[in-house]
């Protein structure tokens, strides 16, 4: 499974928690915040807390961060490249 990681989107920092099926954990400023589940290429959805069932509502934040996701890369780690 993917290790978590941070994106960026505008002057806001979310911390990325993957939890497998395409479902993510999002922090922001530090507190749990929204969890997000993909839906299709290009519609995410947020997830209710109570029941875990997607909220079926356009979310331009939600669809943001989801595209921040796809698009994330992780960095090389120093020591990888030092054991090539």
């Amino acid at each position: 499974m993917q290790e978590p990681f941070d994106i960026e989107i505008g002057p806001v920092n979310y911390s990325v928690f993957p939890e497998g099926n395409d479902s993510y954990t999002i922090f922001k400023d530090g507190r749990e915040y929204i969890q997000i589940q993909k839906d299709t290429s290009s519609i995410w959805l947020k997830m209710d807390y109570k029941t875990e069932l997607p909220i079926f509502e356009e979310d331009e934040e939600v669809n943001a961060i989801g595209q921040a996701i796809e698009n994330y890369v992780p960095e090389e780690d120093d020591e990888d490249e030092e054991e090539l």
